[in-house]
């Protein structure tokens, strides 16, 4: 299960964060079972259990892919941060987000992108602040929007409306964005989800 993390972290699915955070559940690990939550978003994962863990797998990944509310389980290794310092930091393609979670950029840049992610929780908060830097957050069209961040010389900027989908119901997913951004910007952008092979329309 280690080489397999290590596998996924070469080929971008995580962060050496996650890696790092992953690699200490799998050697904490008891049982075959334990091991499902920090295999349960990566390809290949079923190959490397036993039969009765990789069932468990196989219902845990159908209730990762349901997009009209793309939960995760909790004690699911999570995603919690992102820092950016004279420097960049991205989140993007397959992660577990926690149910609250801090960007910061300071003259640099931060990119999160939802649109493969993984949410733990039915609201989740995310705390943009910037400093002479930006912050770009790309989110699904299934989940609803709220944005209350606070500029100063600087922008926030999120959807009209806080969607652009008319159809979603009470039960859909709700990311609320807030924070401050001075002499810098935060902008929330709302994308269809990425289809198999991780392109959209918008990406072309």
């Amino acid at each position: 299960m280690a080489e397999l993390l290590r596998e996924a972290a070469g080929d971008g699915r995580l962060t050496m964060d996650e890696l790092d955070e992953r690699l200490e559940s799998v050697y904490r690990a008891k049982t075959y079972a334990e091991l499902v939550p920090v295999a349960a978003d990566l390809p290949g994962a079923r190959d490397r259990l036993p039969v009765a863990a990789g069932a468990e797998l196989d219902s845990w990944s159908t209730a990762s892919r349901t997009p009209a509310r793309p939960l995760g389980r909790a004690g699911s290794q999570t995603s919690s941060g992102a820092v950016a310092i004279f420097g960049g930091s991205d989140r993007s393609g397959v992660w577990t987000v926690g149910e609250k979670f801090t960007a910061l950029a300071v003259m640099g840049g931060v990119s999160l992108d939802f649109r493969e992610a993984v949410f733990t929780a039915g609201e989740t908060t995310v705390y943009a602040n910037c400093l002479m830097g930006g912050i770009e957050i790309t989110v699904p069209d299934d989940v609803i929007v709220r944005v209350s961040g606070v500029p100063f010389m600087g922008g926030f900027d999120g959807p009209k409306g806080g969607t652009t989908r008319a159809d979603l119901g009470p039960d859909a997913p709700v990311l609320v964005v807030k924070g401050v951004a001075i002499m810098g910007g935060v902008d929330i952008k709302v994308k269809a989800r990425k289809a198999k092979g991780g392109v959209t329309a918008d990406d072309e």
